[in-house]
């Protein structure tokens, strides 16, 4: 039957969608994943190109006369005296000072907390996105063709990630974080060494985090990676290929590949509040960024000896942290819906 004859019926053709035009429009109507986004969005310009804009712009100035001040808004409007009436200890009105200066009050050195914690954002998304990146990049690599070529080379490569696994992953990192402290405490002049410290001193102490992190990472991925070149390699289109000469290097980069990155993406995704954490948790311990660089780790670690007095200055590093990796697990929970076929109605 024509199209035309259809139409008249009131049957009309719909052209067919593609698999990536379903899968945006499954993400769309996820709700929680799409306010995750948009929050991660704006967390991103505040943090990074914005900063100056919605911050003093200074995070290591210091008002002593103001240290763990409370900002002035707490005693001036109902609202805030409520508030901290209900997070600080009955009596701290008897021995809190207030600065208008402050719009989340002061640490224990007199800097602003509401800076502190937007800059650290920059510390917690650039491991987001420099480990996530590296994971991915060497995972990929080295499962693609782990599992392309397979037997003898396959059994080996995998045999190197067991043994990889076999180390405890927090104290290899932790050694390696040691490592690097020393290093940068005691590199010999003109070395190799020196130029990375000297690196790792202009980015406040993230070039030996992004290397710690970065080498251990990508094991998991590179498992599946290997799993899912295993999967396709057998497929037609990859015989195809074959049969008219292409090279393995074009097979897995040009045919494979692309078949599988998306998965992979998403995998990721989901690893990414692991990676905050443990920035925060190496932070905290001191083995993070260098001070005054701010990380919400570090921040938690310098207000945690002082919660009973001043909890309000761990408010700001926690709930920014704990939001921050809510929003990477369900963009990751809705990404992982929206392409996955099973999921298509």
């Amino acid at each position: 039957m024509a199209v035309a004859e259809l139409s008249q019926q009131g049957i009309i053709a719909r052209k067919p969608r593609s698999l990536l035009s379903d899968s945006v429009n499954r993400l769309k109507k996820n709700k929680l994943a799409m306010v995750s986004m948009m929050f991660l969005l704006l967390m991103v310009l505040a943090a990074f190109p914005f900063a100056s804009l919605f911050t003093s712009g200074d995070f290591a100035k210091q008002d002593l006369m103001a240290n763990s001040a409370l900002p002035q808004w707490v005693e001036s409007t109902a609202i805030g005296r409520v508030v901290f009436s209900i997070i600080m200890p009955n009596n701290y009105e008897n021995y809190v000072r207030y600065s208008d200066q402050f719009p989340l009050g002061a640490d224990d050195l007199g800097r602003d907390l509401w800076t502190r914690t937007i800059y650290g954002a920059r510390i917690s998304l650039s491991i987001a996105v420099v480990a996530s990146t590296v994971s991915l990049i060497i995972g990929t690599i080295y499962g693609l063709i782990s599992g392309y070529i397979g037997g003898t080379v396959d059994n080996v490569m995998m045999r190197v990630v067991d043994f990889l696994y076999g180390f405890p992953f927090i104290v290899v990192v932790i050694l390696l974080q040691t490592y690097f402290k020393a290093l940068a405490k005691h590199g010999a002049e003109g070395s190799i060494g020196q130029v990375m410290v000297n690196l790792n001193n202009a980015m406040g102490g993230m070039f030996f985090l992004f290397i710690a992190i970065g080498l251990i990472n990508w094991l998991g991925m590179a498992r599946i990676a290997r799993g899912q070149a295993l999967s396709i390699r057998k497929k037609e289109y990859v015989d195809a290929a074959k049969a008219v000469g292409a090279v393995d290097t074009r097979i897995i980069f040009r045919h494979i590949l692309p078949n599988i990155l998306g998965p992979l993406i998403v995998m990721e995704t989901l690893q990414i509040p692991g990676y905050i954490f443990l920035e925060a948790f190496l932070s905290f311990i001191g083995l993070g960024v260098n001070p005054p660089t701010p990380s919400w780790g570090i921040m938690i670690s310098e207000a945690a000896p002082a919660v009973r007095s001043y909890p309000n200055q761990l408010l700001p590093p926690a709930l920014a942290l704990t939001f921050t990796t809510l929003a990477f697990n369900f963009l990751g929970d809705g990404l992982r819906d929206a392409f996955d076929p099973k999921m298509k109605e």
